[in-house]
């Protein structure tokens, strides 16, 4: 039975990405801020552990709760977003919620977990976005949201070459159906975790370090 690890799923996507794996058989570890978050994961068979991404003293915590596991596709799903764009200054307030989890929680998380993940020849798969894109960017919208997926990007890439017998990926789900995303969105939360579960399960050793789509197109540009 494959081990999952999803970062980040007491709700949304990372909740589906629990919900879809643990229907078809796979064992699934996931960690969850809070009791609700632990209980959401626990009614869908999977085990909980409890980690808070922007508390740099919770995630270090977590190799010692994953001693001796391999795991064969871990997920990154933790993420927040601010919203104004570059005619307002982040306060230090945004600053630090959204570069901590997005950016400074998959840093911390990528040393504990990308050693279990490389033993088991898998995949670890970080939720990004096309927001990130830098050569295609229509506008500053959301600006503080966008310079943290281009930093995860980068931290990603970088990361590839200290756990190469790891696949390391940045993912981007598509705009969905979430708090974040908003109910305008086209993609309903199935769809856009469908799509990443099968992007990621077909990933070559040439994907190493990209940012790829939830519909397994592959980034042209950054």
């Amino acid at each position: 039975m494959n081990t999952i690890l999803i970062i980040g799923a007491s709700r949304g996507i990372g909740l589906e990405l629990v919900r879809q794996y643990t229907e078809v058989g796979r064992r699934v570890i996931a960690t969850v801020r809070d009791g609700a978050g632990r209980e959401r994961v626990q009614e869908l068979g999977a085990e909980a552990l409890t980690v808070d991404v922007a508390n740099p003293a919770s995630v270090s915590g977590l190799a010692w709760q994953l001693d001796g596991e391999k795991i064969d596709i871990a997920w990154y799903v933790a993420g927040v977003i601010r919203r104004p764009d570059a005619r307002t200054p982040p306060t230090q307030q945004d600053f630090d919620a959204v570069m901590h989890t997005n950016v400074l929680g998959a840093m911390q998380t990528i040393p504990q977990v990308a050693p279990l993940v490389a033993d088991a020849g898998g995949v670890f798969a970080f939720l990004s976005s096309s927001m990130s894109q830098i050569g295609s960017v229509p506008g500053s919208d959301a600006w503080l949201y966008r310079t943290s997926k281009a930093a995860l990007n980068m931290a990603v890439a970088a990361a590839q070459r200290s756990y190469p017998e790891a696949t390391l990926v940045s993912i981007d789900p598509g705009w969905v159906q979430t708090d974040m995303g908003g109910g305008g969105a086209p993609l309903t939360v199935e769809d856009s975790v469908r799509g990443l579960r099968s992007t990621v399960a077909g990933v070559t050793p040439a994907d190493k370090g990209r940012l790829l789509h939830y519909d397994g197109r592959r980034a042209t540009h950054w």
